[in-house]
């Protein structure tokens, strides 16, 4: 099975996440980093839209059921090189040099909705699935860097409101909270997404400048203010 496949129509790129619940492991977030390189590399598409092949679950982020023996095992060092990888992954999607449209097909949960926030814009089904950061309820606090992604998406209020109580948006609370652009029935999600999408066809050299100065916080936290909580080794998981 391709874990993660795309295509191309006109400047528009649009990658389908084809891996079930779309977890977050090796395999999965290798497989899409590169396509990620490839739509870089060999088209010349200047947006690049991001859905999801399952019938509900957009992503429901890290796959616990990989890394909770990695930790188990005390293999810290995988652990470590784990957490980088999936920093490399958000790093390279806030840093993306085409303008990023999320369609968010159905439920976004923990580190899936974390990806979500590092998109330029969202849009969400509105029949099915929720936007939900469960962490609190998991016992996982969030990294500095994946804090700055939710800030990047929603308002402050919100997401001190959905971090410490794990609360399940739907696609409509989350267009009133200005989180996703617009909430379509599944059924018109990707024609609205991708009508949205062709509207937009910015050089790549100007929108990896105007990101590199937006995103800089972001960045930072993720190259930085990470890295001793990854380097201590002591991940609250499982």
């Amino acid at each position: 099975m391709t874990l993660v496949k795309y295509d191309v129509n006109e400047h528009v790129a649009t990658i389908t996440l084809n891996a079930g619940e779309n977890r977050f492991n090796p395999d999965f977030v290798h497989a899409y980093l590169g396509v990620l390189d490839e739509i870089e590399r060999a088209t010349d598409a200047t947006t690049l839209v991001v859905t999801s092949a399952h019938e509900k679950i957009f992503s429901n982020g890290i796959d616990l059921e990989w890394l909770v023996p990695v930790i188990q095992k005390n293999d810290i060092a995988l652990a470590k090189d784990y957490f980088y990888l999936l920093n490399r992954m958000f790093k390279r999607i806030v840093t993306y040099p085409l303008v990023t449209v999320a369609g968010i097909s159905g439920h976004a949960f923990a580190g899936g909705a974390i990806m979500c926030c590092a998109f330029d814009f969202r849009f969400m089904r509105s029949d099915r699935g929720f936007f939900c950061f469960p962490e609190v309820d998991l016992g996982i606090p969030f990294l500095p860097g994946m804090n700055e992604l939710l800030k990047k998406a929603m308002p402050m209020y919100m997401v001190e409101y959905m971090e410490y109580t794990g609360i399940r948006l739907t696609a409509d609370q989350c267009v009133d909270h200005h989180i996703v652009r617009k909430a379509c029935p599944i059924e018109t999600l990707m024609e609205e997404t991708m009508t949205f999408a062709m509207t937009i066809n910015k050089r790549r050299p100007v929108v990896a400048e105007m990101k590199k100065r937006l995103n800089q916080a972001i960045v930072r936290a993720i190259d930085v203010e990470d890295v001793p909580y990854i380097e201590s080794g002591q991940f609250n998981i499982g």
